[in-house]
């Protein structure tokens, strides 16, 4: 983007299609668990935001006074208009072809199945929600294992009961645990109905939007006999995103080991596989 920029005293090309640096940033987060934080150069969320009343009146006078470079340029959406839930499937295409991302057409059955059900729960759904949706739809139907309900109590009184019910090839079934807070218990559970010797290796939170009723992205990474692999889910409860990763992250594990074969080495599996 430097040259892109400053071509005149940097007279070099690439040949780099700078409108898929979003994009790509955004892959690069879903598949390595880690955010994009928010003052990033270029890619971050506020590198195109102005909230102080002189960066807005410069902005709308003339945008190169506070932007060197157009956010259309990295593939970022000029504009962030919500969706609502009497938003058809036509409209969720065009939000996501002007988010830059590509989808089939079960994809999109499956996000906008998703997509109604946010929607009944928010006010308003913005462009990260949308993307939080995508990155969290996986292709359920070669699944080995899939939560159907999830009850949590938890509070001051004492430790955290998870009353969890599970499809486990095909086969529906169900634990209750206790835990040190509601994703300890849910995971417990989670091991209980599916005993693992997975490690967890990272587990992280970031709110997706402002507020209170905002979807809640859950990465989870786990380690079993050397192989990794990541889950990644977003849902406005913050426990239910959190087990859906979790399971994610199990099923993803159960396809790598089948892959594998016993007694093949698990640094054999691609990174694109992972």
């Amino acid at each position: 983007m430097a040259m892109k920029v400053r071509n005149d005293i940097m007279p070099f090309s690439t040949g780099i299609d700078t409108r898929k640096i979003m994009h790509i940033s955004r892959r690069v987060a879903t598949v390595s668990g880690f955010n994009v934080q928010f003052n990033k150069a270029i890619v971050g969320k506020n590198a195109f935001a102005h909230e102080s009343g002189i960066h807005q009146d410069g902005m709308l006078k003339n945008a190169e006074t506070f932007e060197i470079m157009r956010p259309e340029d990295v593939g970022l959406s000029g504009t962030s208009l919500p969706l609502g839930k009497h938003s058809g499937r036509a409209a969720l295409r065009a939000k996501l072809k002007d988010l830059g991302v590509e989808v089939g057409d079960n994809q999109l059955k499956d996000v906008f199945v998703r997509f109604k059900e946010l929607a009944d729960r928010k006010k308003e759904v913005f462009d990260d929600d949308v993307l939080a949706l995508v990155s969290a739809t996986t292709d359920g139907d070669s699944d080995r294992l899939e939560l159907i309900n999830l009850k949590v109590v938890c509070g001051t009184g004492g430790p955290a009961e998870a009353t969890l019910e599970m499809e486990i090839d095909g086969a529906e079934t169900s634990a209750t645990c206790h835990g040190d807070g509601p994703v300890d218990a849910s995971f417990r559970a989670v091991r209980k109905l599916h005993p693992n010797t997975a490690k967890l290796q990272l587990y992280q939170v970031h709110a997706v939007t402002e507020g209170t009723d905002a979807q809640a992205t859950v990465s989870v990474r786990l380690e079993e006999d050397g192989m990794i692999a990541t889950g990644r889910s977003a849902d406005t409860d913050t426990v239910v995103a959190s087990v859906k990763a979790y399971v994610q992250a199990l099923n993803r594990l159960l396809v790598r080991r089948e892959k594998v074969g016993p007694g093949a080495d698990a640094r054999e599996i691609s990174y694109k596989e992972m």
